[in-house]
């Protein structure tokens, strides 16, 4: 690869609303998007909430000379809703189911059928190694009573450490998607501070669009105005995240948003705005020695972001547990009550009422059950990411009391582990 080596990287992201027999006028919305797309020809076109595999079908049929490359992720009950189109052939692709996603008794949220996941495509562009990753976390529904809020954290943590942990090959690394997170959220911190992410809104030289980058805003007619009020501007939830590693630099050339309208035909694309990136990629110079550079006060934000995340999701463990040991009782009551009309019908007393409640109370035990069974499975879903936080967290107090000049033997010996780990 020749030193002056430069490369030029235009991504298209969106969340397409696409809800079947829900979405208004989605058809038509996504006939615009296939004709938006081939126009603009961009690199990569990652999308979500694709939930109809026929539209994805539709669009890839569409798409196919200008996108020679696609990929649908296939999870859940709906499935992931994730797609990306590709001008270059894509080397590999995988997928991450999150562990927690939602509730199955909350049908109206729906998030638990739909299998939210975390998709990857590994690409080569010119000699280099490109990771690109497109994801939806669980949406937030109620701000001021957000039940979902341990879950997001939790997904959040999953997708740093997916990031982590399949992009040690990478040159450059992609995340864009719809993290429901808003910029000083737990989870956006979270993801940033573990995986070094940069934001392009925050970075770019060449901002056009929405006022603050917002991804919702109450210009657009197909979103809920309601939702919006304590947001007079909207709200940034959609992101485009990137970083380079091994001697490379990237930098966001330009970033451009919808502002409420489809650019050609006027009306909106979704009830969300898309994220226009141009990324450069480009040799950068040797440093000398970066990591002894790196004091304990350089190390306290992600010290203080995990401390918060392992606090959160402590508090969802204890509540969880709660749910579990209230619908363990549940059981037995229903039990208990089995048993009762099973000796009333036995003695010929009052058997009709017994029978009359014997369905009632079946129904009642085994909803305890399942319900028994989900917040089991929560139980161990957080515990699983609060005991991978406190590791992280104490080897993180571990270089703050080594002092700077022993941190990076201690974080090359954490790589090491991971090297052996992949192996």
């Amino acid at each position: 690869m020749k030193p002056n080596f430069s490369l030029r990287l235009r991504v298209f992201n969106l969340n397409c609303w696409g809800i079947p027999y829900l979405s208004k006028h989605r058809a038509d919305r996504m006939k615009r998007l296939g004709d938006f797309l081939n126009v603009e020809s961009f690199d990569l076109a990652l999308l979500e909430e694709v939930w109809s595999e026929q539209d994805f079908q539709d669009l890839r049929q569409k798409l196919l000379p200008t996108y020679p490359a696609a990929h649908y992720f296939r999870s859940g009950i709906i499935g992931s809703g994730l797609c990306v189109f590709s001008k270059h052939p894509i080397q590999e692709f995988t997928q991450h189911v999150y562990s927690l996603n939602g509730y199955p008794y909350m049908i109206h949220h729906g998030d638990w059928f739909s299998g939210k996941a975390v998709g990857l495509l590994v690409l080569h562009l010119s000699g280099l190694v490109l990771n690109a990753y497109v994801t939806h976390l669980h949406a937030e529904y109620n701000r001021q009573k957000d039940i979902y809020l341990a879950h997001r954290v939790a997904q959040a943590w999953e997708l740093a450490h997916f990031i982590h942990h399949t992009s040690k090959k990478a040159d450059v690394i992609l995340l864009c998607g719809d993290l429901n997170l808003h910029p000083k959220d737990l989870g956006y911190r979270l993801l940033k501070e573990w995986t070094g992410l940069h934001d392009a809104y925050l970075e770019t030289q060449d901002f056009k669009g929405s006022e603050e980058g917002c991804t919702m805003v109450p210009q657009n007619c197909y979103v809920n105005q309601q939702e919006l009020e304590p947001f007079p501007c909207g709200i940034r939830i959609d992101y485009v995240l990137y970083k380079a590693v091994s001697g490379f630099y990237i930098s966001c050339k330009t970033l451009k948003t919808t502002t409420g309208h489809d650019p050609c035909s006027g009306s909106p694309l979704s009830d969300h705005e898309a994220l226009m990136a141009t990324l450069c990629v480009r040799h950068s110079p040797p440093q000398q020695n970066p990591g002894s550079t790196n004091g304990p006060a350089e190390r306290s934000p992600l010290t203080s972001v995990l401390r918060e995340a392992w606090t959160e999701l402590d508090l969802a463990v204890t509540q969880a547990r709660w749910w579990a040991t209230f619908a363990g009782y549940v059981i037995g009551l229903g039990l208990f009550l089995l048993a009762l009309l099973c000796a009333l019908i036995a003695g010929g007393e009052v058997w009709e009422l017994a029978i009359l409640l014997w369905t009632p109370s079946v129904g009642l035990m085994l909803g305890a059950g399942a319900l028994y069974l989900f917040h089991i499975q929560e139980v161990k879903g957080l515990s699983r990411a609060r005991a991978e936080l406190q590791h992280v967290l104490g080897r993180t107090r571990g270089a703050h009391d080594l002092g700077p000049e022993s941190q990076p033997a201690l974080l090359l010996g954490h790589e090491e582990g991971d090297r052996a780990e992949d192996q």
